[in-house]
């Protein structure tokens, strides 16, 4: 295939004017972005009253290769009828997820019963009919309610609340299986559960550090940002395994000196093993404190336990650090001694840092660095975990969690004189769990594709299909849809965000609340999500004094309770008349008073795990996105980035082919206690660490044991061992 020296360039404006075609015409797309609703993909915070395309300090044009897969995804044509006819459920099943990502858009609902061999389109009135019917036969606890990231404040406040007014707290999200690790860790350390920082503080800063993460490829627009830093003569620090071609030179389409002159991105490179990350960022504090380059006024005013965190860290032994972490004692130093330079620096990572069993423990680490110079609490420093789903923040701040916040619980009590429920509510794999022994029998999905996003896919198949009810609100069809079959599965086609017929908020991971406009269906058949909800609501729970459906159907109706309810939100109110969007009070920290109890930062000592994976045929595997994907959904089987045409590879380091007595492209068999995946290539990829692997998520995903960080229940889809061996 065709070979990139850099992320972006032209070979990102030579796509774009693909899409374009595929889209209609360049006009026709360029309209699409540029209406007044938020992007689709990551939670950067593009779009919204400003206009598409628009960053959230008013920068134009900001447009990346995600939000337009996004957009001409849902400007696809129509699934027609005789869709269903033509091709059975055995046939879907051998499709890739490219392929059923690339059918078209749902405009029907269409069921799937238990021994047919294909799906049949449906009305709208027998799918609300068949879902009633099951799920007014349970108990409410024998029902699950999970939620994508991509849908509105609105479409997820409501149906959260309809799930506890049908009487259950199994209610979870999309974070479970990427972020949770970063709102559980920053709560135990600073009192929050988001980020920190604006973006403003990150075009005020002279340090970015990069830890586990790929934005050139998930979240290409931080790049913007990270091209300033440089410009203004700041370090951009990367630690990853992989040496990602984007994180090295990235050129911005919109900017003509990136395009034209200097491209770099990072200034100093890493590569820790896959789960060294608690042996390197524990190695960066240690040497920091050697250097005596630590704030130790900041640390005993502003901090608990400074002493006793001191003087553990001094007890760790460099020979530790170096073996645990793969990275030497003179480069953990040198990264120290960036750092120590720094007047204000940016800590961000993704889920190279929440995707193992101690990713709470990894953020913790990130924020004991943080709080060792006193770079959280003051303008152009702090903490940015960098989220994937452009409202998975927001699905959150509503109130989809299995426990609510008191104040939500609280209010919608007595501000709204509901009844809600108080039993134990079920997180992501714990409610996979209890479908798969039986204990839960329905589920509702809005959005997203559970099965796809699951570790041990074999279980994950098995849990899902032992469902009497599996009801999925969607626009397009993707893996869980052909392979997760209960008793009776139902796909509910929606509008997309920017389809919606009335105004949507989305939060995004800067805490800034911004809101679409909607605009007109380009499809007949599909319905707002309010709608279906509202629906849902009035057949399982009927109206009451406290609640009328009809009413929810009107967003300005939702946002009025959430207003009321959810705390930092009140200006949500009045925002579809005023067309002010926000920042939510009190969750960027400029000042050195942290959201815990005594306000007081808290600094977390831990263990520092052993690396996994020392035999001899034996390597640790990370699953990872392709640069033409985003999360489970694959807009393009190449992944142009990476240098790879295909998916069905597993990248080793060159070292690695020849120590296992292999030959580079020969077919493997990868197996671990979980599964197997037979037929791959192994293919030479000296961009990695040796001793490591990647592979393609989620097709990897059978791969990946049902093991969880026991703090944020977030599955270890990194440092997975696996036996490599010809096939």
């Amino acid at each position: 295939m065709r070979k990139v020296n850099n992320g972006g360039g032209w070979a990102a404006i030579r796509y774009t004017f693909k899409k374009a075609r595929e889209a209609g015409g360049t006009w026709k797309l360029f309209k699409a972005l540029r209406s007044k609703n938020a992007c689709k993909t990551c939670a950067l915070g593009m779009g919204g009253q400003a206009g598409g395309m628009v960053n959230e300090r008013g920068s134009f044009p900001e447009v990346c290769k995600k939000s337009i897969q996004a957009m001409t995804s849902d400007m696809q044509p129509a699934i027609t009828a005789d869709f269903w006819s033509r091709h059975s459920v055995a046939d879907l099943q051998q499709w890739s997820p490219r392929q059923l990502e690339t059918s078209g858009r749902l405009i029907q609902p269409v069921l799937h019963t238990r021994g047919a061999t294909h799906f049949k389109a449906i009305t709208w009135n027998e799918a609300f009919e068949r879902i009633e019917s099951h799920l007014k036969s349970l108990s409410p606890d024998e029902t699950f309610w999970y939620f994508s990231g991509r849908s509105s404040n609105e479409a997820g406040f409501l149906l959260q609340l309809a799930a506890r007014l049908y009487g259950t707290n199994n209610v979870n999200n999309c974070s479970y299986y990427c972020h949770q690790a970063s709102g559980v860790g920053l709560n135990q350390s600073l009192g929050t559960g988001t980020a920190t920082v604006t973006l403003d503080d990150l075009e005020k800063c002279d340090l970015a550090m990069i830890i586990g993460g790929n934005p050139a490829s998930n979240h290409p627009r931080l790049m913007t940002s990270l091209t300033h830093v440089r410009r203004r003569g700041g370090k951009v620090i990367v630690i990853n395994p992989v040496r990602e071609l984007g994180m090295v030179r990235f050129r911005i389409p919109s900017d003509w000196r990136s395009m034209l002159f200097n491209a770099n991105i990072a200034t100093h490179y890493y590569q820790p093993h896959i789960g060294g990350d608690l042996a390197i960022l524990s190695g960066i504090a240690k040497a920091v404190v050697e250097r005596s380059a630590h704030d130790l006024p900041f640390l005993q005013q502003h901090c608990r336990d400074a002493d006793s965190f001191l003087e553990w860290l001094g007890q760790l032994s460099w020979s530790e650090l170096e073996a645990k972490s793969g990275v030497s004692e003179r480069d953990m130093r040198e990264i120290a001694e960036l750092y120590a330079n720094s007047k204000a620096a940016i800590f961000g990572w993704t889920m190279g840092i929440t995707h193992h069993v101690h990713g709470v423990e990894n953020v913790n680490a990130i924020a004991n660095l943080a709080l060792l110079r006193g770079m959280v609490g003051r303008e152009g420093a702090g903490m940015m975990p960098i989220r994937g789903h452009s409202n998975v923040q927001g699905i959150g701040s509503v109130g989809v969690t299995p426990k609510l916040k008191s104040a939500i619980f609280d209010g919608l009590q007595q501000h709204f004189g509901v009844s809600l429920p108080t039993t134990t509510g079920l997180d992501t794999m714990a409610c996979m769990e209890a479908a798969h022994n039986g204990r839960l029998k329905a589920a509702v999905c809005l959005g997203g594709n559970l099965f796809g996003s699951n570790p041990d896919a074999n279980y994950a198949r098995e849990a899902l299909g032992k469902l009497g009810t599996f009801v999925t609100l969607s626009t397009t069809l993707n893996t869980g849809h052909a392979h997760a079959l209960a008793d009776q599965t139902l796909i509910l086609p929606v509008l997309a965000r920017d389809e919606e017929p009335q105004p949507t908020t989305q939060e995004s991971m800067f805490n800034y609340v911004r809101m679409s406009d909607g605009g007109p269906a380009r499809l007949p058949g599909p319905r707002s999500e309010i709608q279906v909800i509202a629906e849902l609501g009035k057949r399982l729970v009927g109206d009451s004094d406290a609640i009328r459906w009809a009413d929810m159907e009107q967003g300005s109706t939702i946002r009025h309770w959430i207003s009321k309810v959810v705390p930092g939100y009140a200006a949500i109110d009045n925002i579809d008349k005023t067309k002010k969007e926000f920042l939510i009070e009190g969750r960027a920290y400029h000042s050195p008073r942290f959201g815990t109890p005594d306000g007081k930062a808290v600094l977390f000592p831990y263990a520092i795990p052993d690396l996994a994976g020392n035999d001899q045929n034996q390597l640790r595997m990370m699953t990872v996105r392709s640069e033409g994907q985003f999360n489970t959904v694959v807009y393009e089987e190449e992944d142009l980035y990476r240098g790879q045409e295909r998916r069905d590879l597993v990248l080793m380091h060159p070292d690695d082919i020849r120590r296992m007595g292999l030959q580079p492209d020969q077919r493997v068999r990868v197996s671990n206690e979980v599964g197997e995946l037979s037929g791959y290539l192994a293919r030479a990829f000296d961009s990695i660490k040796p001793g490591n692997a990647l592979m393609y998520y989620p097709e990897a995903n059978v791969l990946v044991p049902r093991t969880l960080d026991p703090q944020s229940k977030t599955p270890a889809f990194k440092a997975v061992v696996v036996t490599i061996e010809p096939a």
